[in-house]
């Protein structure tokens, strides 16, 4: 099944979102979505200077934007053609680009009768969901890498009044500038309803009141999977630390003042039980030590990218009470929760721009398997049904009397079809409905007709296979396959490597796709299945070296340990097994050159019993596996 070209979405406000300011007295209105029905929030701020920072902090995390932008050449091509230079085709296909992302937002939104400013393309409003205990925005970047949940207590709310549901909200560019400037020593209000226009609550101006916006958009597939994706993600089991609020803006001021100008550019967790976590910026080796309570939980080193988007969360660093990190598997996405009193913010962000969170490999594994379809149904109706009468629950509630792994594949199911939101800040489910229909999870399997046939070739038995993986120090690994297309009656051989920040920085392949267009049209599917394929196989080796029978098959291995000492200095220690031979590299990393021992043994089974006595006796010495778990 092909991915859905997009869905649509109408949109009808009653009048847009605005700020009324007096003297003593403002009122924040923010309309919502009428089709949803009666849903919305009032009441007197208690703290409006928490309001307003968080509002900003957010509108950050909606409007950005890091992929790349070419300089627009359009006033230099339109100089040549003054002095008389001949008018390429290139000239005329850069005038004709530029008009069309100077005017045709504009346009189009002359035509709907929409006074507000234009909106990106494709992209939904944000949702706003009134809860019994809080209200929460939920936004997700223009780029789709980054998503934001924030959450108000109703402490925040003096006489609060409130209607339980879902709906859009109008946060626009405007109404966000007014909040900039909002006056927090003054009495402020929140009044935000789907009928505030129609005289319900506060009586809206006599211009905004007879204004009507209405406005359909087509939102794409990918966006959509991106954004039911996160949070589905949200539900696997995570390692989780606490940081103070120095910590988090020690971080963000090495951040601000230095800027890496070579790959990696990763944050480093080293998480050793009984102590405060450190943080690690690269390429600068700059070492934080942190001042949050200790970590309680295995060993581990995680890298984690996607950190210059933590610079969004600045505004916020005066109302942060404490913050924690809480760090899933490879390519999935990373979530910091700010605890601001009376709010909560919750931000996941990758590493990768360009529609990264619907990346094939990275969320393969949240997709159900059509054998599980049916039983999971079940079980998806029955927990949402408990939900529903009963508000937000912890996983353990919901799966009582069951299996915890399979009540959290239902619930992931839910996340998928929108009815379902995972609270990572209070770790409960809560009931949100995205859509009046939910969404079918079949329709955002797949990004693309190419991604599509890659999992049509992973289908069948043994058709994928990875070959050769080979690590290049400094640079990243190379993975090469083989695929056997039984529709087309011929085998590719793709290949691919993948950098230290684990983006694909060069790839190849045998088929005619790659031939005729190279990577200007996308991977092929046979790079996708590769991909795919390579991330489950690393998934079942990490999860059967865990057990004898899977330690007695690796015949192949290299593992990097690392411990620091009390000077701050790391020693880093690289194992490897290859059949009978067992290779020892260690040394202080970045101040002197790495000694090396390599041991031979009679049989492959002594050198793997050697290869794993040598493990063990660097985690008893205090060394952390630091090829345990990379975000």
């Amino acid at each position: 099944m092909t991915a859905a070209l997009a869905r649509p979405i109408h949109l009808r406000y009653a009048a847009p979102s605005e700020l009324a300011a007096a003297p003593l007295h403002s009122s924040v209105r923010l309309s919502l979505d009428s089709a949803r029905g009666p849903v919305g929030v009032r009441g007197t701020l208690r703290d409006a200077a928490l309001f307003r920072d968080a509002m900003a902090a957010l509108a950050t995390i909606l409007e950005s934007d890091l992929r790349y932008k070419g300089r627009d050449r359009t006033a230099y091509l339109a100089y040549l053609m003054k002095k008389g230079k001949k008018a390429t085709a290139a000239i005329w296909e850069a005038q004709k680009a530029f008009l069309e992302s100077a005017y045709g937002d504009d346009a189009a939104s002359a035509k709907q009768g929409d006074p507000s400013p234009a909106k990106p393309a494709g992209a939904l409003d944000p949702v706003l969901t009134v809860h019994p205990d809080e209200v929460s925005i939920e936004v997700f970047s223009r780029d789709e890498s980054a998503y934001a949940r924030l959450a108000f207590s109703s402490d925040l709310f003096e006489g609060r009044e409130a209607a339980h549901g879902t709906a859009f909200v109008d946060l626009s560019p405007r109404i966000v500038e007014q909040i900039d400037r909002l006056r927090v020593y003054t009495r402020v209000e929140l009044d935000a309803g789907a009928s505030r226009a129609a005289g319900g609550g506060a009586a809206a101006s006599g211009a905004a009141a007879s204004t009507l916006i209405e406005r359909s958009l087509e939102v794409p597939a990918t966006w959509l999977r991106g954004f039911l994706q996160v949070q589905s993600a949200a539900t696997l089991p995570a390692v989780s630390c606490e940081l103070a609020p120095i910590d988090l803006y020690n971080a963000l001021f090495v951040l601000r003042t230095r800027k890496a100008k070579k790959p990696p550019r990763g944050l480093r967790f080293e998480l050793v039980p009984g102590k405060p976590p450190r943080l690690i910026l690269e390429p600068w080796e700059t070492l934080l030590e942190c001042h949050g309570p200790p970590y309680e939980g295995p060993p581990r080193v995680v890298r984690t990218f996607g950190r210059q988007r933590l610079l969004a969360l600045s505004r916020l660093l005066p109302h942060v009470k404490s913050a924690r990190a809480e760090l899933r598997g490879p390519g999935l996405p990373v979530f910091w929760v700010l605890d601001l009193g009376r709010a909560t913010l919750t931000v996941a962000l990758t590493g990768w721009t360009d529609s990264s969170w619907a990346s094939a490999a990275s969320f393969d594994a949240l997709m159900p398997r059509g054998e599980a379809r049916a039983a999971l149904d079940a079980l998806a109706g029955r927990q949402l049904a408990l939900l529903r009468e009963r508000g937000p629950l912890p996983l353990a509630a919901l799966a009582a009397g069951g299996s915890a792994e399979e009540a959290r594949a239902a619930l992931q199911l839910e996340c998928l079809r929108g009815r379902v939101l995972y609270d990572v800040a209070r770790r409960v489910y809560r009931p949100r409905e995205l859509f009046a229909e939910p969404v079918d999870e079949r329709e955002i399997r797949y990004s693309s007709p190419r991604e599509a046939a890659a999992h049509r070739l992973l289908a069948a038995p043994g058709a994928v296979r990875p070959t050769k993986v080979h690590e290049i120090a400094g640079e990243g690994t190379e993975i090469h396959g083989e695929v056997a297309d039984r529709e087309a009656h011929r085998d590719f051989s793709p290949r691919f490597t993948m950098d230290l920040e684990g983006r694909v920085s060069d790839a190849w392949c045998s088929c005619p796709t790659f031939r005729r267009s190279g990577l200007r049209e996308g991977p092929c599917e046979h790079m996708i299945a590769l991909r795919v394929a390579y991330a489950r196989e690393r998934a079942e080796k990490d999860a059967l070296r865990q057990t004898a029978e899977g330690r007695s098959l690796i015949r192949a291995e290299t593992r990097t340990y690392v411990r620091r000492e009390a000077s701050g200095a790391e020693v880093v220690y690289r194992v490897s097994l290859d059949d009978r031979v067992v290779h020892l590299s260690w040394g202080t990393r970045g101040k002197e050159d790495p000694r090396h021992q390599r041991i031979w043994f009679d049989t492959d089974a002594e050198a793997r019993d050697a290869y794993f006595k040598r493990l063990d006796a660097l985690t008893s010495s205090g060394f952390v596996d630091a090829d345990a778990s990379s975000a």
